[in-house]
């Protein structure tokens, strides 16, 4: 019989809360290191200071551009910070 959640879930959402209940999870060796990593990495790319600029590229750049950030599956706002991120750190 399945258990009756108070919250509007999904199959998979029900499926690992059963999962869970039986135990069928296990934490991974250095679980606690990993998520401060990952906090860290995103504290520094989503929380640090920004500043706006405004700047004009020609048109076809900025298509060759989106058309390399679909490739690469991220927003192309995105991939320009990250390439201007890249040359001031001297890493390109």
């Amino acid at each position: 019989m399945k258990k009756k959640t108070k919250f509007n879930d999904t199959e998979a959402e029900l499926g690992l809360f059963f999962e869970l209940e039986k135990g069928n999870f296990k934490s991974i060796p250095g679980l606690k290191k990993e998520k401060e990593r990952i906090k860290k990495i995103f504290k520094n790319n989503f929380y640090s200071e920004k500043k706006i600029i405004n700047i004009r590229l020609l048109n076809r750049d900025v298509e060759k551009i989106k058309a390399i950030a679909i490739k690469e599956g991220i927003p192309y706002q995105v991939l320009i910070r990250s390439v201007i991120h890249k040359y001031a750190e001297n890493n390109i």
